[in-house]
């Protein structure tokens, strides 16, 4: 008689034991998800506003470099291969792989009345993966980030 009881004591788990257990991962899932996406988001967002940086630090570097071969008073243009600085080459030095838009420079004097100027770059825009990070100088919040028309 032991032997029967032995035989039918098998071990596992119910099916009721398995949905419980499924419906408590549906519902950690359910919560998780939108959590991980907002994680997403922000990074993508950080990551334009990396890129964009980038792009700003080279385009002031070869604005610099150019400025300098000018005449005192001098102009620079940014574009494409007939102006001064190349859009091109920012990119390649920025190490980006998104679009450029408008960009922006400034002469400001370093003292007034001095006639020794400084360039800087006063507003930039890049695109990339949907998205559109602008640059503005003057601003206290300097990379707006929206998306791409």
């Amino acid at each position: 008689m032991l032997n029967k009881l032995k035989k039918n004591n098998k071990k596992g788990f119910t099916l009721v034991e398995l949905i419980v257990v499924l419906v408590i991962l549906a519902i950690l899932a359910a919560l998780l998800i939108p959590a991980l996406t907002g994680y997403i988001d922000k990074a993508k967002e950080k990551q334009i506003i990396a890129e964009t940086r980038q792009a700003v630090m080279a385009a002031q570097t070869l604005v610099d470099e150019k400025y300098a071969t000018k005449a005192a008073g001098g102009t620079i243009s940014i574009g494409g291969s007939s102006a001064d600085v190349n859009t091109d080459d920012i990119k390649a030095l920025a190490e980006v792989t998104g679009t450029l838009g408008t960009i922006e420079v400034d002469k400001v004097e370093i003292t007034s009345g001095s006639g020794l100027y400084k360039v800087i770059i006063k507003s930039l825009e890049y695109t990339n993966n949907s998205k559109k990070c602008t640059y503005t100088a003057a601003a206290t919040d300097k990379y707006a980030v929206t998306a791409a028309p």
